[in-house]
């Protein structure tokens, strides 16, 4: 390495024949902002990539001469495994197992993202077939309610109504928000 290439990399630029420094100090990052953090981890993901592509490079081409290249090479290597480490200490990430067998199986983890969500989709459609059921189930008992106590039924559906105008007016006194505006969700 010429001494441009020392100065270089002493900056944490890469220097020529692809020598990276990495110069990524942990501590002085203060950020509290996850994205941020995996940002980093992604970054430094790809700075350990490349340091391995080019120690495959120097290990398939080695000769004695470029021994000290090498060894500045895995040098770089350990360091950026470290910072990733410490960069990782932060980012919390969950990620299905589910996922990690579809990544070691060589498929794409999106079908586990399509699975849940076709599976979602079903369990909806089930929800949804549920409570046709059940509105229908109300539909026809307020018809024979009708047919058979017709006192009964009027008197019903008054007590139902104030009781859904109460309903309604506690959920509206509850969806305020702290500067007064309210909440509003549309009707069907």
């Amino acid at each position: 390495m010429d001494p441009s290439q020392n100065t270089m990399a002493s900056m944490g630029v890469s220097g020529g024949n692809g020598v990276i420094n990495p110069q990524n100090d942990v501590s002085s990052a203060s950020q509290d902002d996850p994205k941020q953090d995996l940002n980093q981890v992604i970054n430094s993901i790809q700075k350990t990539l490349g340091l391995l592509h080019q120690l495959y490079l120097n290990v398939s081409s080695f000769n004695t001469g470029l021994q000290l290249p090498l060894l500045q090479r895995i040098n770089s290597l350990v360091l950026e495994l470290d910072n990733m480490v410490k960069l990782s200490e932060k980012c919390h990430i969950q990620v299905p197992v589910e996922v990690l067998n579809l990544i070691d199986d060589g498929k794409n983890p999106d079908g586990f993202t399509k699975d849940v969500i076709n599976g979602c989709i079903a369990k909806n459609q089930i929800t949804k077939g549920k409570t046709d059921s059940f509105k229908g189930l109300r539909k026809h008992l307020l018809e024979e309610l009708d047919q058979a106590f017709p006192d009964e039924a009027d008197s019903f559906r008054e007590i139902r109504s104030a009781s859904a105008a109460e309903a309604k007016r506690l959920a509206q006194a509850q969806s305020s928000l702290p500067n007064g505006d309210m909440k509003v969700k549309a009707e069907p």
